[in-house]
């Protein structure tokens, strides 16, 4: 895998940090998720649970239906027309990372906007230099782009090039409410981080619930992407036994290689993603071929569908420099295009996707 590729992949994961312990600066943190928080979340979840089949095949429709992708300002630039492989209004998150500048975010934001996509940038508070910059940079996305959604996060600098440190610090400047943003999307940790400690992202995201009953927006939990259902499972149960409400929308890998997935979840330190794909790699014939994540979505699905207290929303793919193949093989499975595998565990697409 070209070192550059690495690179860029490691930075996307690295975005995911959940950033210091939260400061008294940024208000109150509870001790508790339940205190003063009194979201609709469980409300809206059991309506949409009433209408959730039980059919195996439709389960995985319905669950892949209003999938997210994300592609990146170097990434963009190999895409002729979204319309190509996204169908309209699809949304779509833009990275900003390390190095770059945020008009480049700003730039491929504006172009899927034109395509007829949501784009959701990504707003890394470690790489802005003040709250100046993000106010230009959240009025460039509204001017430029008519950005109603973006997603808030830490960002993958090891030293913050300004004044903030973490996304905590840029949502309470208030700049998102008076730029009139609908939705922040905010970090969610299914495995951890290895340079956070699981106390540190839990007060965090007792704070960011907190925020979400002080915002105007809708806020939601976007996570790193996950190879097994059951850690996300237990995960998702752990932090609504803390009290979390913020719907959860689930990173999931897009089609790749295993020794490419290898080679990110070791890079960027996935826990347990790590000796899930080790067992697989065994096999080195299977080293080079390209890997789709049915059986991860076959059992999210389920859970999905089938448990009243499922706080997944929906899924954002992770395309890993395979847009036009991650797409394809999410628009088969949304079309019913695709039979199970004879041993039960997951399903091919009948369309051939390159």
């Amino acid at each position: 895998m070209p070192w550059h590729r690495v690179r860029d992949l490691v930075s996307i994961a690295r975005e995911w940090r959940a950033g210091p312990t939260p400061r008294t600066d940024h208000g109150p943190v509870p001790t508790t998720l339940e205190e003063g928080v009194t979201s609709p979340m469980s409300s809206a979840r059991d309506a949409a649970n009433a209408d959730r089949p039980s059919d195996r095949s439709e389960q995985i429709r319905q669950f892949v239906r209003g999938w997210s992708i994300e592609t990146t300002p170097k990434g963009d630039e190999k895409v002729n027309d979204y319309n190509d492989h996204l169908h309209p209004g699809t949304k779509v998150a833009v990275t900003f990372l390390p190095g770059s500048d945020y008009r480049d975010t700003v730039r491929v934001a504006a172009r899927l906007r034109r395509e007829g996509f949501e784009p959701a940038p990504h707003i890394a508070a470690r790489s802005l230099k003040n709250k100046g910059e993000l106010e230009d940079f959240l009025a460039r996305l509204r001017g430029e782009a008519d950005v109603r959604q973006v997603v808030a996060l830490a960002g993958a600098v090891d030293n913050p090039v300004g004044e903030f440190s973490d996304s905590m610090q840029l949502l309470e400047t208030g700049l998102f409410d008076k730029q009139g943003i609908e939705k922040i999307g905010v970090a969610g940790h299914p495995e951890g981080s290895p340079d956070i400690s699981d106390e540190a992202i839990m007060r965090a995201l007792k704070w960011k619930n907190g925020f979400a009953e002080r915002t105007d927006a809708h806020v939601y939990i976007v996570t790193q992407f996950i190879f097994e259902a059951q850690p996300v499972i237990e995960w998702d149960r752990k932090i609504q036994a803390e009290g979390n409400t913020l719907p959860i929308h689930i990173g999931v890998p897009g089609l790749a290689t295993i020794k490419t997935l290898l080679n990110y979840a070791r890079w960027a330190g996935i826990g347990n993603s790590i000796q899930f794909l080790t067992r697989r790699a065994k096999n080195v014939s299977k080293l080079m071929s390209t890997n789709a994540p049915d059986e991860l979505v076959s059992d999210l699905a389920k859970y999905w569908a089938e448990d009243p207290n499922c706080g997944i929303e929906r899924m954002h793919i992770y395309p890993l420099g395979g847009l036009r193949k991650s797409a394809a093989w999410a628009n088969a499975v949304v079309d019913g295009d695709f039979q199970f595998k004879r041993d039960g565990r997951g399903f091919t697409v009948n369309r051939d996707i390159g």
